[in-house]
């Protein structure tokens, strides 16, 4: 397969003329580095990479030295090998400060997005980088964010009037996942995978943290996928794996700071007491926690006990892509009270909160908007079109009660 154009690029290039230094953070593989180096290219930009030992230690013993021998411009890859640099590009950019001076790619995206945040407040753009997205797989040039107002679906109906949907592709990319080696065909999931965790815990987790079991780590990264778009529990996760609850919330938070996984935060405003405050999980690639959990096809899982918790984490990790790859954080969250009823997203925009619920049935009925109502009890906001993603081909009209609600093709995400 060919380049495949990332929708973030051209964030990033707009940041290289509005900030003098642009970080592409993320987890490993997702096409850091690849994105990043086009654009230093085409600005004739020369870059470095801390994966390089000589220039790490460079870097490490004398930053003020090493900077002054890599003149801005300048790219520099994998800088979470570096952190204590921040501060030295800091005084670079405060003595001659223009746009474009820096292009920086790390691993550890919330470790170094603290850490470039606090030295180069606003000095740099960030853009969190994850696996492609189902618009980019599949070459679709829409880059707005899902916002999911009746204009964007009557657009998005109008872009898929001819498009032939397909839910064995659809299983199939849920399977597959989206990192971009495995997209291009070049390795097999399979072996891509294995690799990957080998790599992951090898060098990132070390890094991060002194993880004395690697085995068990492993043990622990499976059951956090087998819960995906789940209310997070120390306590299934310590029965589970054998270890401390202390240990269970710091493995965890490795893997929300290395961009596997994604905390869904509950919503909390505006509302009674009675609402539940625990976050959600989500793997930000299906492909990976598929591998985790052992589905050997896309049909086998399509029809397995997890399909409806593959799906939802499919829809989540789209929508936050749509927003992360125009360098915004995603303004989600999801609503769930005492009483277990829930509303799988809220997408927040000007004081307007989209409902979203996530059915991977092709044929929604009002039974899938019944819990709608619950936006009555939100308070001193307004509420937006509410919609259903699922497997349907096509938009549906879907009303329980006096609560109307759009089934939309999870292709419009």
């Amino acid at each position: 397969m060919d380049f495949i154009e990332r929708h973030a690029e051209e964030t990033l290039k707009r940041f290289v003329s509005s900030f003098p230094a642009i970080l592409v953070t993320g987890a490993r593989q997702t096409g850091k580095t690849t994105i990043l180096k086009k654009i230093a290219d085409e600005n004739s930009v020369l870059s470095t990479t801390f994966d390089d030992v000589t220039e790490e230690q460079s870097a490490l013993s004398d930053p003020k030295t090493f900077l002054e021998l890599h003149e801005s411009p300048y790219m520099f890859d994998e800088v979470q090998y570096v952190p204590d640099l921040f501060r030295y590009l800091k005084m670079e950019i405060d003595r001659n400060r223009h746009n474009g001076m820096y292009y920086l790619t790390g691993s550890q995206q919330f470790k170094l997005t603290e850490k470039a945040t606090e030295s180069l407040s606003g000095r740099i753009g960030i853009v969190q980088l994850y696996p492609l997205s189902a618009r980019e797989i599949r070459r679709d040039p829409f880059s707005d964010a899902f916002f999911p107002s009746k204009e964007y679906i009557m657009g998005r109906n109008k872009a898929f009037a001819d498009y032939n949907f397909s839910i064995r592709k659809l299983w199939e990319r849920i399977y597959t996942g989206g990192y971009p080696e495995v997209i291009k065909g070049s390795v097999s999931p399979r072996d891509f995978y294995a690799s990957y965790l080998k790599t992951y815990i090898e060098r990132d987790i070390k890094n991060l943290s002194q993880v004395a079991d690697e085995m068990q780590f492993l043990q622990f990264i499976t059951v956090v996928a087998s819960r995906t778009s789940q209310l997070v529990n120390y306590g299934d996760l310590v029965r589970e794996c054998g270890i401390s609850e202390v240990t269970a919330k710091k493995w965890l938070s490795l893997l929300v700071t290395s961009g596997i996984v994604y905390l869904l935060r509950p919503y909390s405003s505006n509302v009674e007491k009675r609402v539940v405050k625990t976050p959600k999980m989500y793997f930000m690639d299906t492909g990976l926690a598929a591998y985790l959990t052992r589905w050997t096809n896309p049909e086998v899982m399509q029809n397995g006990a997890m399909a409806g918790a593959f799906f939802e984490t499919y829809v989540v990790s789209e929508v936050i892509k749509s927003f992360a790859n125009r360098g915004e954080d995603a303004p989600l969250y999801f609503y769930r009270d005492k009483d277990k009823i829930e509303i799988d997203l809220l997408i927040e925009e000007n004081n307007t909160l989209y409902p979203v619920e996530i059915k991977k049935t092709a044929s929604p009925n009002s039974d899938d908007a019944k819990n709608f109502f619950i936006t009555d009890r939100l308070k001193n906001v307004q509420i937006g079109q509410a919609v259903i993603v699922c497997g349907t081909d096509k938009v549906v009209s879907v009303k329980r009660g006096e609560k109307a609600a759009l089934a939309i093709p999870v292709e419009f995400l």
